[in-house]
């Protein structure tokens, strides 16, 4: 199954996607829901970022491709995990904004692991059972701040910097997905999420280790390669087979 967040005039909820049609359900995919029998073009909705969660992780250095000059025994032993605020989500479609101060930014595309039910202290081998699903995300990054402040704190999480979307995605394999980002239509980053070195399960278990993870909570799981940087004008889509594609358009804050 497919969810989708939208709006469609004054209603906002969740939706069973449908090939071009959203079939609006009684409910959310975070509990007890029910389909109704009315269907709205999808092409009259506006997609909002698919989940409200109470945080975001992200984690640092999960592709060997994107270890740059160190190689793949240099990769963390442990999945180093950073926070991005909710503050930052934005949906499908909508601006991912660079700030006039901010130097160098880049897109990160990666496949997110959206939190169905409460998880803590998991196992490896039952971490998968409390994920609903999987969307497209992307972790952009300012790499001037990234650089130089002793935090992240602005560098990732800037409002506009985590685009999400365009729906959550069940019953996925999360071992064998194949991921591109696109900027202006050239492809920029492509992988398999094969090739992560701590995986979901992993991820999820580690993670709930430290903190409850809560319904609706968000993965990011790592971006591959090298992160190409933004301007102006920019279009970027991130792709994932059997979820979608992620597409938002760039702006420059005045």
């Amino acid at each position: 199954m497919r969810f989708a967040r939208f709006r469609h005039g004054r209603r906002q909820g969740y939706a069973l996607v449908e090939g071009e049609l959203l079939r609006p359900i009684a409910g959310s995919p975070f509990g007890r829901w029910r389909s109704g029998e009315e269907t709205v073009p999808l092409s009259q909705v506006r997609l909002l970022a698919p989940a409200r969660p109470s945080k975001i992780l992200a984690v640092a250095l999960n592709y060997g491709s994107h270890l740059g000059q160190f190689d793949q025994s240099a990769a963390p032993a442990n999945p180093e995990l950073f926070l991005k605020p909710p503050s930052a989500l934005i949906g499908s479609e909508e601006a991912i904004v660079l700030p006039s101060t901010a130097g160098r930014v880049d897109c990160e595309g990666e496949l997110v692991a959206v939190i169905g039910r409460w998880a803590k202290d998991v196992k490896p081998d039952e971490a998968l059972a409390y994920v609903l699903g999987y969307t497209c995300g992307n972790d952009v990054s300012a790499r001037d701040w990234q650089r130089n402040d002793l935090q992240w704190w602005r560098a990732k999480g800037c409002d506009t910097f985590a685009p999400l979307g365009p729906w959550i995605a069940t019953d996925l394999d999360p071992t064998n997905l194949e991921l591109q980002t696109r900027v202006n239509g050239e492809v920029v980053q492509r992988t398999n999420t094969s090739l992560l070195i701590h995986d979901v399960a992993r991820l999820v278990s580690f993670a709930s280790q430290a903190m409850t993870l809560e319904p609706g909570d968000l993965l990011f799981t790592g971006t591959p390669g090298m992160t190409p940087p933004l301007k102006g004008g920019d279009v970027v889509e991130v792709e994932i087979g059997g979820i979608g594609v992620l597409r938002n358009h760039v702006e420059t804050a005045v």
